[in-house]
């Protein structure tokens, strides 16, 4: 079984409180977008008795950065649905990376979230999409958002998740400068100002337009992590002077997009900061 787990930008995230746990307590729109991992799913006959100890899940991905094995948050994903559903059925889990490690995307997010899936429907284990969100918060705060892949409103920690239907759908570039950034590292070193949570008619307000949508873009994380990386904000300046209507960090960083008025606007930008030295363009559009 073959799933393809799509990307993630934040059109806006704010930071609007923290819990006595240490976790920041969050208010975001999240859009997922047309840059896709792939995650391929088998069963493994066994060789013979499989001897106590033996491993049910193996897991394969080529890119230098993924951690191998049990350090994976798709190894801890498929573990959770093999415990919960009491499966001893070995599988082995090949991860295609095409989205960006460390780039604010939901990379692992997203690949965590389609191994759940991907075993509910491999095991017809009959799971409902809220069961596996809530299986997800355990895995990390944007694992659940994924479970559906559409664009939606997120609170608390990323889990309380009410989707956008009004929402003006855009074509965008997106730029990964070459390094990755620490979501520790930038929650670490955000300052105690917290703002004040979005109000829901603004919202709906601001979605239906793009270019209302567009001048509403915001990240609080972004003046910790533009400080230590002045890159970013150098390809913050490219895509508005290629003429995208606004563009924002997505997540922590270190990735940038920029939101154009057409698809045909989006293409020839990106034809020109794909040249860009040390960094990588994608040129992506909402996906629902």
């Amino acid at each position: 079984m073959k799933i393809r787990a799509p990307a993630k930008i934040n059109l806006r995230l704010r930071v609007v409180g923290k819990r006595a746990d240490g976790y920041h307590l969050l208010d975001m729109i999240m859009v997922p977008v047309s840059l896709y991992d792939e995650i391929e799913i088998r069963k493994i006959r066994p060789a013979g008795k499989r001897r106590s100890g033996d491993e049910l899940i193996r897991i394969r991905c080529g890119h230098p950065e993924v951690p191998q094995g049990k350090d994976n948050i798709v190894y801890r994903a498929a573990q959770l649905i093999l415990d919960s559903c009491r499966y001893t059925q070995p599988i082995s889990i090949s991860i295609k990376k095409r989205i960006p490690v460390g780039a604010g995307l939901g990379g692992g997010s997203t690949d965590a979230a389609a191994t759940l899936v991907g075993l509910n429907r491999l095991f017809n284990l009959h799971l409902s999409l809220t069961a596996l969100e809530k299986m997800a918060v355990s895995l990390g705060a944007d694992v659940p958002f994924f479970i559906r892949a559409r664009p939606a409103r997120a609170r608390g920690i990323g889990e309380r998740l009410k989707p956008l239907r009004a929402m003006a759908r855009f074509w965008s570039v997106i730029i990964y400068p070459g390094f990755p950034v620490s979501t520790g590292w930038v929650y670490r070193n955000l300052g105690e100002k917290l703002t004040k949570p979005i109000v829901n008619t603004s919202i709906a307000s601001s979605l239906k337009s793009i270019d209302e949508l567009a001048r509403r873009l915001d990240n609080d994380l972004e003046g910790v992590t533009l400080e230590r990386y002045p890159k970013i904000s150098g390809l913050k300046r490219k895509l508005l002077q290629e003429g995208a209507l606004g563009s924002l960090m997505s997540g922590s960083g270190s990735a940038v997009f920029g939101i154009f008025p057409s698809k045909r606007a989006a293409a020839r930008a990106f034809r020109r900061l794909r040249k860009e030295e040390g960094a990588r363009a994608y040129l992506v559009h909402v996906v629902n």
